[in-house]
C-alpha cells in the first residue's frame, strides 16, 4: 500500500513524463526548420506497417477449422477494406468492420 507522499510523487512524476512527451516534438522540431527526411520516412511508413501488425496480431488465433471458419475475420478485414477505399474515413471504416465481425460471429457462433 502507497503512503500519501508516494502517491502524490508518482502523480507528478506521472504528470511530468506526460508533459515531456507533449512538449518534446516541438522542442525537437522547432517550427522554424525543416523536418528531417527520416522522420518524414517515418511518418509515410510507420502508420502502414502498425495496421499491418495489428491485422496480424488480430488473425493470429483463428482457427479455420472450428466455428464461422474464419469467414467473420475475411468478411470484416473485406469491408473495412472497401469502405475505406471507397470513403477513405479511418474511423467510420473501423466502427462499421467491427460492427459487421461483432454480428458474424454472434451468428455463425452460437454459443
Amino acid at each position: 500500500m502507497m503512503t500519501a507522499g508516494q502517491i502524490i510523487i508518482t502523480i507528478a512524476i506521472i504528470t511530468a513524463s506526460v508533459q515531456i512527451t507533449r512538449f518534446a516534438p516541438f522542442l525537437i522540431f522547432p517550427a522554424g526548420k525543416p523536418t528531417p527526411k527520416f522522420i518524414q520516412y517515418l511518418s509515410k511508413v510507420l502508420p502502414s506497417a502498425a495496421i499491418s501488425l495489428l491485422v496480424v496480431f488480430c488473425l493470429k488465433n483463428v482457427n479455420i477449422f472450428y466455428g464461422g471458419h474464419g469467414a467473420p475475420e475475411l468478411i470484416a478485414i473485406a469491408a473495412v477494406t472497401a469502405l475505406h477505399l471507397w470513403k477513405r474515413q479511418m474511423l467510420l471504416s473501423i466502427g462499421v468492420g467491427t460492427v459487421i465481425y461483432m454480428l458474424l460471429i454472434k451468428v455463425t457462433l452460437p454459443f
